[in-house]
């Protein structure tokens, strides 16, 4: 009995603590542990204090309250930008989705001269959101750009400048968007396609499944992991939306395709209403939480179920 309690107890002694052990990876990492610290939470922090004040060029702690989120909700830009936004949003994260996953099926069918599609799907990725704005700006242009093209070909009614249109100029920016992000969602779409063992497919061929029900019913639900993936990061530029319209449109015409990034970045640097600016990075910043909560409970509840 007395060697088999010092069995158990042997290992017990011997384990290491757990602030010591990996030392020196824990030192290493120190530096970026304070960096985010300092910087990340500690500015985010004073950002937050300082949106309930009245701060204009120079912070200061004079607190008002809710005052500034009472005007950032009573103004009609606001309420534009987050309008677009959720249009923008809703429209980018489902056909962006469904554009990435239809590419990266029809790959995974090993297609020939798949390296090449897929480099060609994947290239506007690589381009800045200013190169991609000012490229379907041209393109969306109503005098050289599609319409012009069209109708120098002899359909002189037909009409597409949804850049210059206020109703669906947000429309025109999310053009630009698919297109450079559908790409990046392909690639990890198409990896974790490839993550599916071949005799699920040998399977469901024996048992007579067709190919769009299998993606349905089994295949997109073992890729749970992938869609939380490309849904945060559809979701986090969706959120940061700023340099499209800036290159494409500027915020108009007028104010028809203002984004809350606009808005904050117009009332900090030219306004000079650092305490206005504040609160609406504040509401950007909630809305960011309201996304990252979701997936961080997915993560911890498959890691758990693991």
């Amino acid at each position: 009995m007395v060697n088999q309690e010092a069995a158990l107890e042997g290992p017990a002694k011997g384990k290491p603590n757990r602030l010591t052990r990996n030392l020196s990876s824990k030192i290493a990492a120190l530096p970026m542990i304070l960096t985010a610290l300092v910087i990340f939470v500690g500015c985010t922090v004073w950002t937050i204090v300082y949106s309930f004040t009245n701060s204009r060029l120079l912070p200061k702690e004079n607190f008002i309250g809710f005052d500034q989120y009472e005007r950032l909700w009573g103004s009609s830009r606001w309420i534009t930008s987050i309008t677009n936004l959720m249009w923008y949003g809703v429209s980018s994260l489902v056909l962006t989705l469904v554009i990435g996953f239809t590419l990266a099926a029809l790959l995974d069918r090993k297609i020939r001269f798949e390296n090449t599609f897929r480099s060609i799907f994947l290239f506007p990725f690589a381009l800045s959101f200013i190169v991609t704005g000012l490229v379907w700006q041209w393109i969306l242009n109503p005098d050289f750009g599609v319409q012009g093209v069209v109708r120098s070909w002899g359909w002189e009614s037909f009409s597409f400048d949804p850049l210059y249109n206020p109703d669906i100029v947000i429309f025109g920016v999310l053009i630009a968007g698919i297109w450079q992000g559908s790409g990046l969602i392909m690639c990890i779409m198409l990896a974790g396609l490839r993550g599916i063992d071949e005799d699920i497919w040998k399977a469901t061929r024996v048992d007579g499944i067709g190919t769009i029900k299998t993606y349905v019913l089994v295949i997109i639900p073992m890729m749970r992991p992938v869609f939380i993936t490309s849904l945060v990061l559809i979701a986090a530029g969706i959120i940061k939306l700023y340099d499209l319209v800036v290159a494409q449109t500027s915020g108009g015409p007028g104010l028809s395709s203002q984004v809350p990034a606009m808005y904050v970045y117009d009332y900090m640097f030219k306004a000079q209403n650092l305490g206005q600016g504040f609160a609406a990075s504040t509401m950007m910043l909630l809305s960011v939480v309201i996304i990252l909560i979701p997936y961080i409970y997915l993560q911890f509840k498959g890691t758990n179920r693991g």
